[in-house]
């Protein structure tokens, strides 16, 4: 069954007390927490008209290899042509709509498991069985449809939207960002995810992690890591950076003696998306948050160091965040879903530090902004 689209009315009730200046706005209405519709208006214009990660490039370096994936229900691959192009394409033949490939590989051609329709890496259709039996038929003229695809800062990403300007035009100086604190991001390699299932809506994950105001309350080893009075956190366009300097080696989070990297530098990256540099070794991560259902979300930490087995300091790492900062951020959200679920809370005030520092609640202002005017491109004709 179709949602009913969200109405001009429908957004002035979520966005009802909501001021462009943080210090006098109110969140957007928990409304938008729960309510499906707003869920599918989420996915039509925000998840499948922005930037989406796939993989490190490192996977699709040799001519032949191919990553699928799933976006919000959309099946595509990206793959590496027999020329050394990247190309991406929906992960769907043209006979009869069955999927074409399946997680990753190398391949010189694309056989469809179901009729054999054989494609080329660069998505033309090289043979259709039997189809010399029927007229007009031209293999010439079925191709694949492509999608847009962007190498960024050593990372894969993939845009459904074919207007859609690139990531690099997009993000500012985000890229430049990345590569002054993360210069080794190209030769690190995949080592490691976690995976989990919150019963909470997305938003209300993305809006835990872009404050650390609850930091002191809710994470008490985290804090020892990470110096606080330097945490500083700025909103630029599509993203934010989440800075403090960090590798304190008396903490009670995880072991950072003779480390090599001593700054917690994190990126929100709209609409779902974070990317983190930790203190220890030379390190990388990729969050990802996804939408289930309106109160339903899946979550993906990808873990890329020097080497692709851990060692046993970043395993003691992975095991912090595993088994205590994640179930600490999950009870928060889901005890924030339900909280939502009652008459008693609709919206809320920000708490907005005017000298920017992790303290302050900007950061969900400007993701609730970002949130605010996909809701009115939803409504648009």
């Amino acid at each position: 069954m179709t949602a009913t689209p969200l109405t001009h009315a429908d957004i002035d009730h979520i966005g009802r007390g909501y001021d462009p200046v943080a210090t006098r706005s109110s969140s957007i209405h928990s409304d938008s927490y729960r309510d499906n519709r707003f869920l599918t208006a989420e996915r039509e214009q925000v998840f499948h008209r922005t930037w989406q990660f796939v993989c490190h490039e490192e996977k699709l370096r040799q001519p032949g290899s191919y990553v699928t994936a799933s976006l919000l229900g959309q099946s595509i691959f990206v793959a590496r042509d027999t020329e050394g192009s990247l190309q991406a394409f929906y992960n769907v033949c043209q006979h009869r709509g069955h999927e074409l490939l399946q997680g990753e590989g190398i391949t010189s051609t694309i056989t469809c498991p179901y009729h054999a329709w054989v494609y080329d890496l660069n998505g033309s259709l090289r043979r259709a069985r039997r189809s010399e039996l029927i007229e007009n038929f031209r293999e010439n003229d079925i191709r694949l449809q492509s999608i847009q695809v962007e190498i960024f800062c050593h990372l894969v990403f993939v845009n459904l939207d074919p207007d859609a300007s690139t990531l690099a035009e997009q993000s500012g100086d985000l890229a430049q960002e990345i590569t002054a604190y993360a210069p080794d991001l190209g030769e690190l390699t995949f080592a490691h995810r976690l995976s989990y299932r919150l019963k909470a809506n997305w938003k209300a994950v993305v809006d835990n992690f872009l404050e650390c105001y609850h930091c002191p309350v809710a994470h008490k080893d985290f804090v020892t890591l990470v110096e606080m009075d330097t945490y500083q956190v700025k909103t630029h366009g599509i993203y934010s950076s989440h800075m403090a300097k960090a590798g304190r080696t008396e903490n009670q989070a995880y072991g950072i003696d003779n480390v090599s990297v001593t700054d917690h530098a994190v990126w929100y990256l709209w609409p779902n998306m974070t990317l983190m540099r930790y203190p220890g070794r030379g390190n990388f991560m990729v969050w990802r948050i996804i939408p289930v259902n309106a109160e339903e979300t899946h979550e993906e930490f990808d873990f890329f160091f020097e080497t692709d087995t851990p060692t046993d300091a970043e395993m003691e790492a992975i095991r912090f965040i595993d088994d205590v900062l994640q179930p600490e951020d999950i009870g928060l959200v889901e005890s924030v879903q339900r909280g939502m679920q009652t008459p008693a809370f609709n919206q809320g005030r920000y708490l907005i530090d005017p000298q920017g520092s992790g303290m302050s609640e900007h950061g969900v202002h400007h993701f609730h902004g970002l949130v605010l005017d996909a809701y009115r491109r939803a409504c648009s004709p």
